[in-house]
């Protein structure tokens, strides 16, 4: 334990106790799945403080099991890269990303339900629906850190693309860049081709698009990774609602050939960054991020690959 970072410690500390904690309470009558799971936000036990606490609950122990492993495994790396206060930040908001994620597909299967029933109904009818379908609705709860856990999954591909990681039951290992495009092929499959898994696939995408989001948003030169990750949060949701994605690469493009640069200067150029780069990753892995110097640091997050 001691060699887990303080964040990712935390963590599965927390997720393991609040685990236990719903079979002490269910003991004396409280039901913790309850008050703190996600329940559809037009559900009479819907509250507001449920798309941070669903995160921290979990149904079995299978589930819990698989996702502190994969917050064991892939966590430790990340935070490692990133720093606490950058990963918790990361983790909380693509965990209520998720959580979003999850209410949109529900609604659509709500309307879709309620359509089947009553068709022609207006968006403006489904309240109505929903007050007298009550017992149903609240059934509707999502639990477990999954969507958090697949953003953290993409975090450590987009950082290490070329790594490469054994998956059981392969017999060979293959790079993080495929690992994750095989997840997210196979939980939109899922999400579109199944229903009554009780498994939340939109949760696990939305999870994968908030860090998806946010990680190009960093990596576009919008925050120097020395700021207050809190408040560079604030900065992305202001660029995602100005629809500016895109802007840098072509002004660099544009510089380029405004410049006259040929193809090869440019290309030695971009082959030296990355060999910079590989050589600090590789001083990650040997001695940790806090090895680096700050021009090291600098260097990794100003990274554009």
């Amino acid at each position: 334990m001691r060699s887990i970072p303080a964040i990712t410690k935390n963590l599965l500390i927390i997720n393991v106790l609040a685990f236990f904690a719903t079979f002490a309470f269910n003991r004396v009558g409280v039901d913790l799945e309850n008050l703190l799971g996600l329940h559809f936000f037009l559900a009479s036990d819907f509250k507001v403080y449920q798309l941070f606490t669903y995160m921290f609950m979990h149904a079995n122990i299978e589930h819990i099991f698989f996702n502190m492993f994969a917050l064991w495994m892939f966590g430790c790396v990340v935070e490692n890269v990133w720093g606490p206060k950058r990963f918790l930040f990361y983790y909380i908001s693509c965990g209520v990303g998720a959580g979003i994620i999850q209410e949109i597909a529900q609604l659509g299967s709500f309307y879709m339900l309620a359509n089947s029933q009553f068709p022609g109904v207006t968006l403006s009818e489904l309240n109505v629906i929903a007050h007298n379908s009550a017992d149903v609705l609240n059934a509707w709860t999502t639990v477990g850190a999954s969507g958090a856990i697949y953003a953290i999954l993409l975090a450590f591909g987009m950082t290490f693309p070329e790594e490469r990681i054994f998956i059981f039951p392969l017999p060979v290992p293959i790079k993080a860049k495929w690992f994750i495009c095989g997840y997210v092929a196979i939980e939109l499959f899922s999400a579109l081709a199944t229903t009554n898994d009780s498994v939340a696939h939109f949760a696990h995408l939305g999870g994968m698009l908030f860090g998806y989001l946010m990680i190009r948003h960093w990596r576009n030169g919008n925050d120097n990774y020395n700021n207050d990750p809190w408040d560079s949060g604030h900065h992305f949701f202001n660029k995602f609602r100005n629809n500016k994605w895109g802007n840098r690469r072509d002004k660099h493009d544009a510089d380029n050939f405004s410049t006259g640069n040929p193809d090869w200067d440019y290309n030695a150029k971009k082959k030296k960054e990355q060999d910079e780069i590989d050589r600090i990753l590789d001083k990650i892995r040997r001695s940790g991020y806090d090895s680096l110097t700050e021009e090291e640091k600098k260097k990794m997050f100003d990274n554009k690959h």
